[in-house]
């Protein structure tokens, strides 16, 4: 099984947890790249992510954060694969409420529309990004699994999670693949 992280605007840093998972297992993990991580339009983001997951050649599983995880439910409505086997969507960003409508182009609506493989959608209380509230709802539209876990933030580098145990028991549970001990860094 491999993994492809899927991160949302302004990609994820050196301390975002899918940037540490990247680390930790370079042989499983592989990055989604976009043209321009600062400026997000998901007529060139979904395309992108497709050319992507076009390359795979083995069963994968989506990791998504924020605006990743409204690029894969766009990707779904498009597009298809063989090879995708699940998503784990983090802290999904509501581009349909975002002060910043002008500058997060074409991702609204949000798609919600059952998404064509497991997925399980993973959500905080005190997300700037999203309520609670709106992400039970995605995850209720694409027929996620959903989970709570509390006060974290948009569970990124800020939330302090380092290599976020908790996000990978979740992912081990969604891939039922057991991660190996990472790399030391």
């Amino acid at each position: 099984m491999r993994f492809l992280t899927v991160p949302g605007l302004a990609s994820s840093g050196p301390n975002h947890w899918q940037t540490i998972w990247e680390n930790q297992y370079p042989d499983q993990f592989h990055r989604a790249e976009q043209l321009n991580w600062d400026w997000p339009v998901k007529d060139e983001w979904v395309p992108k992510l497709q050319e992507t997951i076009h390359q795979l050649t083995e069963p994968t599983i989506l990791v998504a954060h924020s605006l990743g995880c409204i690029t894969v439910a766009h990707w779904a409505q498009e597009f298809k694969s063989e090879f995708v086997k699940g998503a784990l969507l983090v802290a999904p960003a509501d581009a349909e409420l975002s002060k910043r409508l002008n500058f997060v182009i074409g991702f609204r609506p949000i798609p919600a529309t059952e998404l064509p493989f497991k997925s399980i959608v993973v959500a905080s209380t005190n997300d700037i990004y999203a309520t609670i509230t709106r992400s039970a709802l995605f995850a209720k539209n694409w027929g996620s699994e959903f989970i709570n876990i509390g006060k974290k933030g948009h569970i990124n580098a800020v939330s302090n999670l380092e290599d976020w145990k908790d996000g990978k028991e979740i992912l081990q549970r969604l891939s039922q693949v057991q991660l190996p001990q990472p790399i030391a860094q």
